[in-house]
């Protein structure tokens, strides 16, 4: 952001329409704030240009986020040797300040949540210098919205970078966009702040399909996690949020796999998900076709022929459930068959021609026959034209507010009050219940149920595990892959957030980086 014209993001919005009672990102057309903010309709659509950050996230959380953590890694190809490495590096913990400094990549995330938080900010100050009138349910709609997306960005900031400078309001100087840091827990409070302005504001989700705002639900959820993974966590205001959220509108669907089902979107148990839309109007997702082997035969498991061997991130073998992920599911676990598939074939070059895609189910590979585990939770063909899906990414589910109030109640040395909250969702799982509930059984239930949801980095982290879980991964990874540098899995109390990307650094001299970059 070196000149007032690259400033300039902070006052377009992407027009966007709803349409359908459903959360439409289409782009329309960009204008300056100067002319815009003439009615409500406007109002509303800046509003909703601010959710579109929200899908930078969705596809960073893939690479930063669940292959960071013991769920996933990627395939090695010899081939990608080009800007995929520093996607490789964060996944192996070699990443550093220029890893994330290329816009495209996953480290982009900084940038991408500060253009949220603006969008946000300005549709905030508008709000209160606009000379238009507005009903009071408009208002506190809109205002609502705008504080729980720029509290969502600031709590990815600070779980991924830690103190960040802080902007409440619209940037119109280029002299007040360049702030030093704030703490972690200045973040957190501002955060909170915004919450609970936000909660009495927003709507209580009632009729399903939900529009996909966001919702007292999803207001409530944020602030129950922002309350257990500050500094000094308060689990008892947590609980509080989480019991609301037991009391609303949501449950959990009878069959796991419906849940992300193309067609089942926003459902009874979706607290809050990223929009995505199939089409060519830009709203497309694309994740299981990074999600599937580099192969040549892409129709075996797609039903659509298409290039996913292309290299770099436009390729397939990214997030790959490990072995011990596979191996770590209880016997009887519905969610396993439903979560990861398992691709087989033989190997051509480094891409693979599948023959047969099966269950990880008592799998054993057939002899003279190479196989892929693969994210199955995404898979819903039939597609039409390749890179080209509809599904969208959860954020908040249900069963997750079961289990963090279980997780809360645990913390508070209430192990009977969070059985039944565990029990529930083990359930539903096809599992038999447990007699008690402890820290270590809450983790390992959360990081199944919401495997591949991009939460299990930080709720490793939040639980105080991550250095030592991401350490025996690295053991087990180097093990099997010689390729791995012996300097690789280094995990320490610095890696639990990232660097500053090195071009924030350069433009704005008040930021210090974090230790250890």
């Amino acid at each position: 952001m070196k000149t007032k014209m690259i400033f300039f993001w902070l006052v377009i919005f992407a027009m966007t329409s709803c349409k359908d009672s459903q959360l439409d990102l289409t782009p329309q057309t960009s204008v300056s704030s100067v002319t815009f903010f003439k009615n409500e309709a406007e109002f509303q659509q800046a509003v909703v240009s601010a959710y579109s950050n929200l899908r930078t996230i969705a596809y960073t959380g893939i690479y930063m986020d669940e292959m960071r953590s013991d769920n996933t890694f990627f395939t090695y190809y010899s081939s990608d040797r080009g800007t995929e490495t520093s996607v490789e590096a964060m996944a192996t913990f070699l990443d550093n300040s220029l890893s994330s400094a290329e816009p495209n990549n996953p480290g982009n995330r900084y940038g991408n949540d500060y253009a949220g938080i603006a969008k946000a900010n300005t549709v905030l100050s508008r709000l209160e210098t606009s000379p238009i009138e507005l009903s009071s349910e408009v208002y506190d709609d809109l205002s609502g919205q705008a504080l729980f997306l720029r509290a969502f960005y600031y709590f990815d900031l600070v779980t991924h970078y830690g103190g960040v400078p802080i902007h409440v309001v619209e940037i119109t100087a280029e002299q007040d966009a360049f702030l030093p840091r704030n703490t972690i827990e200045e973040v957190y409070n501002q955060i909170i702040e915004d919450l609970n302005k936000a909660i009495p504001k927003l709507q209580i989700a009632s009729t399903f399909p939900q529009s996909g705002r966001a919702t007292q639900g999803a207001a409530k959820m944020l602030l129950a996690y922002a309350y257990m993974s500050k500094p000094s966590p308060d689990y008892a205001k947590a609980e509080m949020e989480l019991l609301d959220i037991t009391r609303m509108n949501y449950e959990l669907l009878t069959n796991y796999e419906d849940i992300f089902d193309i067609n089942n979107k926003n459902n009874r148990e979706s607290i809050f998900e990223v929009q995505f839309k199939a089409g060519n109007d830009g709203q497309q997702s694309d994740f299981i076709w990074r999600f599937i082997p580099k192969t040549t035969n892409s129709e075996a498991i797609l039903g659509l022929q298409g290039t996913n061997a292309r290299g770099g991130l436009s390729s397939g073998g990214w997030n790959v459930p490990t072995q011990e992920m596979v191996n770590s599911y209880e016997s009887n676990d519905k969610r396993l068959a439903a979560s990861i598939g398992v691709a087989v074939g033989t190997q051509v070059g480094e891409a693979l021609t599948i023959n047969s895609v099966e269950s990880p189910v008592n799998f054993a590979a057939p002899q003279g026959k190479v196989f892929r585990y693969f994210i199955r939770k995404y898979l819903h063909p039939p597609y039409q034209v390749e890179w080209n899906t509809g599904d969208n990414w959860p954020i908040y589910r249900y069963a997750g507010a079961l289990l963090l109030l279980a997780e809360c109640l645990v913390k508070q040395n209430k192990p009977m009050d969070a059985l039944p909250y565990l029990n529930q969702v083990r359930r539903r799982a096809g599992l038999t219940d447990l007699s008690e509930a402890t820290e270590l059984a809450v983790a390992n239930e959360m990081r199944h149920e919401l495997a591949f949801e991009n939460h299990r980095w930080t709720d490793l982290i939040r639980n105080g595990k991550a250095i030592e879980a991401l350490t025996q991964k690295g053991q087990r990874l180097k093990a099997m892959n010689g390729w791995l540098l012996p300097g690789s899995f280094d995990v320490t109390e610095n890696r639990l957030i990232y660097a500053i990307p090195s071009r924030e650094i350069l433009i704005n001299t008040n930021l210090v980086q974090n230790p250890g970059y």
